[in-house]
């Protein structure tokens, strides 16, 4: 359960590094993905998007 929640956690940093470039393609934008501003900064939390972009790549991945 440890590691799955490293997972998750790495993705979810991962996906908020590269969110300006997932932007300009329509991800981070999706209903489960959530922005908001605290202290003066805006943070999001991009659930919605991570578990699309997991799923396309574990199908890739059978594929391959």
């Amino acid at each position: 359960m440890v590691r799955w929640l490293i997972v998750v956690f790495l993705a979810l940093v991962l996906i908020s590094g590269l969110m300006p470039l997932l932007r300009r393609l329509g991800l981070g934008r999706l209903p489960g993905d959530f922005e908001f501003r605290l202290f003066g900064r805006q943070w999001s939390i991009p659930l919605a998007s991570t578990v699309l972009l997991s799923f396309l790549l574990s199908l890739a991945v059978k594929w391959l």
